[in-house]
């Protein structure tokens, strides 16, 4: 929501709910990141043991695992922020996040806390997980301003309404 009042504000890059909401992505993405490297501490972030704790009996190496993710989400983040890299940081973003699900599911199942607090339930964790892929998804498709008009009017091509 800010980066879209920054948007209604005159700053271009934040002028469709589609870059704010990428963008806010990205934000979230860099503060979630930070925990996987974070060691046990009284702060408001999980740390890292909390991350493993989260890790499913089946995941092998789950040290090594959250580290990886991390850098993953990282990289993502980066991704987004770049016309340029979003569509592929879109696309492994999002099989980042189906692949983070069992994880989840597991964490809600066996309460397994964070920092302290209580387990996140499932049914809110799924529908934020979907809600994560859905917008990875968006960031990865075309973007409308690449999009050529295909309406033509005796055989002259239109202006498209993104033209400038």
């Amino acid at each position: 929501m800010a980066f879209r009042l920054l948007g209604t504000s005159g700053i271009n890059r934040f002028a469709t709910w589609r870059a704010s909401s990428v963008h806010g992505l990205a934000v979230m993405l860099v503060a979630t990141a930070t925990a996987h490297f974070t060691p046990q501490s009284g702060s408001v972030m999980p740390s890292h043991d909390d991350l493993v704790a989260m890790v499913p009996p089946f995941a092998p190496f789950p040290r090594v695992l959250v580290y990886a993710t991390g850098v993953l989400e990282l990289l993502g983040a980066a991704g987004l922020v770049r016309t340029a890299t979003r569509p592929t940081a879109g696309i492994g973003l999002a099989a980042l996040f189906v692949l983070l699900l069992p994880a989840n599911v597991h964490a809600a199942i066996e309460g397994i806390p964070l920092n302290g607090d209580p387990a996140t339930p499932l049914w809110f964790r799924i529908p934020e997980q979907m809600l994560f892929i859905a917008i990875a998804l968006w960031a990865a498709s075309p973007t409308d301003r690449a999009k050529p008009s295909l309406r033509r009017s005796r055989g002259v091509p239109t202006r498209s309404r993104y033209a400038p």
